[in-house]
């Protein structure tokens, strides 16, 4: 999930680095029709922003189902240490 997390940060990257360089200057006004190339800037934005969205919220989700399995098995053996110390680890990452 953090490689993702990472390939969709370095994707945000790239689309800024592009609206840097895509905008016209003064001298090329002209030539490049700027709305639609932001147009389609925003859209790239938008759609990793969404995929985004929704792996974070599947991370989320996992996690606490885990989270819900491993506290109905604490219950059961209230005395297993390593079962505790990976429910806080589990915990910690929601």
């Amino acid at each position: 999930i953090q490689e993702l997390l990472r390939v969709m940060r370095t994707i945000d990257d790239r689309i800024v680095h592009e609206l840097n360089t895509t905008i016209p200057t003064a001298s090329f006004v002209g030539k490049i029709d700027a709305g639609q190339t932001c147009k389609e800037l925003y859209q790239s934005l938008m759609d990793a922003h969404t995929s985004r969205e929704r792996i974070i919220k599947n991370c989320i989700a996992q996690t606490s189902s885990v989270v819900k399995a491993l506290r109905e098995e604490r219950e059961k053996a209230q005395d297993d240490v390593a079962l505790l110390k990976q429910l806080r680890k589990e915990q910690t990452k929601v």
